[in-house]
């Protein structure tokens, strides 16, 4: 499906081999720009898929979430899309390399390529880019630049893509800044309901001494109905020394799911 892998391939020396889930996932990825760290296994963690269901990746990078997806769920039948074509490429050499099947389309999440029929997905999860087009300095590498910053396709490009894809009451699923919940609960608000928010605490009020702000939210909504939204109690990320904590842990090193 990827029109573009001969011209996509980088050297080896540019590319790094790591793993996640203790192992159970290996990914190659670049070894400048953006790289996979715990958000996407996080995601992947609270995403409600069973065996036989439908998933859409939407902006798949190397495919980290949909391999960790993957490892927690046999038999689920994911979708990756991809714009960057270097990208793109890693995420399919990440599927063999994991002896994992899904499909891997090189294309824009704001036009989707006719291999993603709309509609027919019963979930679709996403990391998007966090920072505004407006914030800061952007980076000079092209790759973390498109995987950080929103440039032309803001957060209402990837709700869009999220209720186009699913089926009526499938999941949207995403990570993304806490201090950008005000406009994606706005957005979310048409065609979306029963939201659920569920903030990732870097550290409980007992080890830090005092409370601390929650930096990401994982958010959950479900196209076409009209539930209440919800906030739950979170995840509690570290011990006062720095440490995951046990529910942690179970998530990031044993593949647990998060329940939203």
């Amino acid at each position: 499906m990827i029109n573009s892998m001969n011209s996509a391939v980088l050297d080896n020396d540019q590319v790094s081999e790591d793993t996640l889930l203790e192992g159970r996932v290996r990914i190659r990825q670049p070894r400048e720009g953006y790289r996979a760290a715990i958000d996407p296994v996080l995601l992947a963690a609270a995403v409600p898929a069973k065996p036989k269901q439908k998933v859409l990746d939407a902006g798949a990078g190397v495919g980290t979430v949909s391999l960790c997806l993957a490892a927690r769920v046999s038999g689920v039948a994911i979708t990756a899309i991809e714009k960057n074509p270097i990208l793109a490429a890693l995420a399919a050499e990440n599927a063999a390399l994991n002896s994992v099947k899904f499909d891997v389309v090189e294309g824009d999440i704001t036009a989707l390529p006719k291999e993603i029929t709309p509609g027919t997905f019963d979930h679709v999860m996403a990391n998007p880019p966090y920072l505004p087009e407006t914030h800061g300095h952007p980076s000079p590498h092209d790759i973390k630049r498109a995987a950080t910053r929103e440039a032309e396709v803001g957060i209402e490009g990837w709700v869009t893509c999220a209720h186009t894809a699913l089926k009526h009451k499938g999941t949207f699923t995403l990570i993304h800044r806490a201090d950008r919940l005000d406009t994606i609960l706005v957005v979310l608000s048409q065609g979306f309901g029963d939201i659920g928010v569920f903030p990732l605490w870097p550290k409980s009020a007992d080890n830090a001494g005092a409370a601390l702000d929650a930096k990401r939210v994982i958010i959950r909504a479900r196209k076409g109905v009209s539930s209440p939204l919800r906030l739950l109690p979170g995840l509690i990320l570290h011990e006062a020394d720095g440490a995951y904590t046990p529910a942690a842990e179970q998530i990031l090193r044993g593949g647990a799911e998060i329940t939203i």
